[in-house]
Formats: structure tokens, sequence, C-alpha cells
């Protein structure tokens, strides 16, 4: 069995030995959590049938990212599983147009996009929102860091972080979530917190785009049911605050008007009265 030590694991069966180099858990960890807020580079890979894909092709919808390592048997065939697995839960919060997946290769040239294509067919990886991408080699190294992605090369093999790199929109590092079999609250939560800003699709009509980030915004996850589901009082809550503020708007709105109407009303009898002795004087 893999050994798995906290969030850092190695893709091979050995025995554990001291002159065997292993990943620091710790500055793993530190580089993915510095790597928050970073722009990723446009880099362009290879998806399972050798097509170039530029990363920013993805832009416009969150990007979930994982590293996977084709040559490994047991970890990281697992946690894809897992994550497809998490992936088709979080349909009860999200559609699969809302968001993407991406695996990534790490392994070059071993990972190529053949590679990755079986890869995906053995674990049955058959998500409409996910791909699989196979990098250059000479790209490897830069994406990786940019990602807050860490692995070491071993003798048999690699040490390399566990989780899941989540990207807004915009192309930025948003989160990082860790581990070998991620929940769905893991992963809905910084969705959810996307695209409750984002709402609908960039360039979807304002009100569906309101009406859609409601909906996520009142969506919670229930751990008896490893689902998310609508919350109706914060629904409520919602709809009455935003019924309360159309309110207060609508009054002040009218207030204006009718201020409006007694200023100009006002200026009107002053400019009568101002008029009278002119027009008294001619009489005379």
């Amino acid at each position: 069995m893999a050994a798995l030590v906290g969030l850092v694991v190695s893709c091979v069966v050995m025995p554990a030995r001291a002159d065997v180099p292993r990943l620091d858990e710790a500055a793993a960890v530190r580089t993915g959590e510095a790597a928050i807020g970073r722009l990723v580079t446009d880099f362009t890979l290879l998806d399972r049938q050798g097509r170039p894909v530029r990363l920013s092709s993805y832009r416009g919808k969150p990007l979930l990212v994982s590293f996977v390592y084709t040559g490994c048997f047991e970890v990281c065939p697992t946690s894809t599983r897992t994550l497809h697995e998490t992936v088709k839960a979080l349909g009860s919060l999200l559609s699969s147009d809302q968001f993407n997946v991406v695996s990534i290769g790490f392994n070059q040239p071993f990972d190529s996009p053949a590679a990755l294509r079986a890869f995906s067919a053995q674990h049955r990886v058959d998500a409409p929102n996910w791909e699989f991408l196979s990098p250059p080699a000479a790209i490897v190294d830069r994406l990786t860091a940019e990602l807050g992605f860490s692995y070491l090369a071993t003798p048999a093999g690699f040490d390399h972080v566990l989780g899941v790199t989540v990207i807004d929109a915009q192309g930025r590092v948003h989160a990082q979530v860790y581990g070998d079999r991620i929940s769905v609250d893991k992963l809905g939560e910084p969705l959810r917190q996307l695209l409750g800003r984002q709402g609908g699709p960039t360039g979807a009509n304002p009100v569906s785009a309101f009406v859609e980030r409601v909906r996520i915004l009142c969506s919670v996850y229930d751990p008896k049911t490893g689902q998310y589901r609508t919350n109706y009082a914060l629904l409520f809550e919602i709809i009455g605050g935003v019924g309360f503020f159309l309110t207060v708007g609508i009054y002040l709105r009218g207030e204006r008007r009718r201020q409006r109407i007694e200023r100009e009303a006002a200026r009107g009898r002053s400019t009568s009265v101002r008029a009278d002795p002119v027009a008294t004087a001619a009489d005379a």
C-alpha cells in the first residue's frame, strides 16, 4: 500500500528507507498557499487528442486543477476516481457548464496525450467539463510552481502533494484544497464563493445572473446526504431584504419627485408675485 504522510504521498510501493528523499510537507503547503492570488500564465498544453489548448480558454468560469502521474498505480487513480465522484455530486449545487476541471500529467514525456487518454478511460472519467492535459516538458517546472504544486522525484517514482487548485474566472489562483479524498463541501465552498460573486456565465442576462447568484448563496451543504440543498429560510431573508431596499428606493424616488414638483411650484408662484407690481404700474 502506498505510504501517505499527511498531504504528501509517495506514488510507489516501497519500504521506508532513511536514504530515500522525501518531500517536505510543511514547505509544500507554504508553496501552495503562496500561489493564492497569482495570475497563471497562458500556457499551451495538449488535450487527450493531441490538440493544443490554451489555459486562457478556461477563463470566464472557475477551474479545478489536479496534477496526476499516470505511472502511479494506486494513489493517483484513487484520488482521481474520488475527485470524479465529488465533481458528479456537485451537480446538486452546480451544473457542468458552470465550472471546468483539468487533470495535468506532470511526468513528462511519459504523461503524453495517449497516456492520459488511456488513464481517463481506464478510470471512467467521463464528465463533460473535464479534460486531461499534457504540458511540454519545458514548461512543467514553471507551470507547477505558478500553481503551487510540489513534487519530488525519488529513485522509484515521485512524492507529490495531494489536492486540487481552484482558479477563478480571471485566471488567478483562488484556493488550495488538500487531501486524497476531497469531500463535496471542500470543493463546493470555494466554487460557491466564486459563483456567488459572479452569478451566471460571463455575458449572461443580468436578471438571470442575479437569480443564479441568489440560488447559489442560498445553497447549504447537508452532511447527512452529502449534497447541497436550498436553505429556504435564507432565501426568504434575501427576498425580504431585496424587497425592503426596493420599497425604500421607490419611496425615496417618489419623495424626491414630490419635493422637485413643490420647488418648481414655489418658483412659479414667486415669479407670478414679482410680475404683478409691473402689471399694476402699467395699468396705472
